[in-house]
């Protein structure tokens, strides 16, 4: 049996179990990426309404995805620190001006 993937055909056992292995772990990893983006615009939003309590119930769940998401390797440590930098700024704007 020969994978196809995109309109090559692979030889060896080793690289069609390789292919397997990489779109499993491509799925995978996108759940973790695409929540992650999800959450951290739903603090965004939440932030901009000046909705103080939902605002940071938001952005406590965000960081919590954007730091599992690194810690999983789906995102690089120093992308997520960033990120968190950027919305924990917003929060701390929002909640010197409530």
């Amino acid at each position: 049996m020969k994978l196809l993937i995109g309109g090559i055909t692979l030889g060896l056992k080793s690289s069609q179990k390789r292919e397997r292995q990489n779109e499993k772990r491509r799925l995978r990893n996108r759940s973790y990426k695409s929540r992650a983006r999800t959450l951290v615009k739903k603090a965004f939003i939440a932030i901009e309404e000046q909705n103080l309590e939902s605002a940071q119930e938001a952005t406590a769940a965000a960081v919590q995805a954007l730091d599992k998401a690194a810690a999983k390797g789906v995102i690089h440590k120093n992308n997520a620190s960033r990120r968190k930098g950027r919305l924990m700024t917003r929060l701390a704007t929002l909640e010197k001006g409530a």
